[in-house]
């Protein structure tokens, strides 16, 4: 199996729900960084050899027919060359809301500090906050990055191969771009930021061990598909 989807959208554009639609349509499994938690121990080695300059795309794919959110999403570019046959969606919102988001969830000070040990803290330093480093907090540097890496993928990708999808646009333009029928289902709206609140752990002072890493991120995914879908 070889991606078929690679995912640009930075993490808090509407990611999770794009896993679980992508995984509904046929295009899954859909890599996810709750899948890269429910294989912590196989994952986070393969990631911490892409830190070191030493990527294996094809190994850390095995098994997966697409890829979103972090922290795939910030090798847009490497994917989309080692995969060329793959199409690439841009999931985006309004630059000012997806810095509220990310500040309130991903990029909170509490979440940040739970990655403080190593290796996990090189895993996020490398791959996930690497372009932000001490303005990760600076909404004006941060929504100007935001909306000039919308423009350097939209630049740089012929328009055949991308979609721009909006966080809200639903089934419709997804199924055109992927050449499938629109499902008799509503289109996920998952893991808000209410939800994200209540279902992730973000106590600085806790660690979590591999296997809680790896319970946390199949319950996470479950939950998630049964809020989408239905159990």
């Amino acid at each position: 199996m070889t991606l078929k989807v690679i995912g640009a959208g930075l993490g808090r554009t509407g990611t999770m729900s794009l896993k679980l639609a992508l995984d509904h349509l046929g295009f899954g499994p859909c890599y996810h960084m709750s899948e890269l938690l429910a294989g912590a121990r196989r994952n986070l080695p393969l990631w911490l050899d892409v830190v070191a300059g030493k990527p294996d795309w094809d190994t850390i794919f095995e098994g997966y027919a697409s890829t979103t959110d972090n922290p795939a999403c910030n090798f847009w570019r490497e994917l989309a060359d080692h995969f060329p046959e793959a199409k690439v969606i841009l999931t985006t919102r309004d630059a000012d809301s997806w810095f509220n988001s990310v500040s309130e969830t991903i990029f909170s000070p509490g979440h940040l500090a739970s990655f403080a040990a190593e290796p996990i803290s090189t895993f996020i330093r490398g791959t996930v906050t690497r372009d932000f480093g001490d303005r990760i907090h600076d909404r004006a540097f941060m929504t100007k990055f935001f909306r000039q890496r919308d423009a350097e993928i939209i630049a740089a990708l012929p328009a055949e191969r991308l979609l721009v999808l909006p966080v809200g646009a639903g089934w419709k333009p997804l199924c055109d771009f992927l050449g499938v029928p629109v499902p008799d289902a509503p289109y996920p709206r998952v893991n808000t930021e209410k939800e994200w609140l209540a279902a992730v752990p973000h106590d600085p002072e806790h660690q979590p061990t591999p296997d809680q890493a790896e319970a946390f991120g199949k319950a996470f995914i479950a939950t998630m598909r049964d809020q989408a879908f239905g159990g």
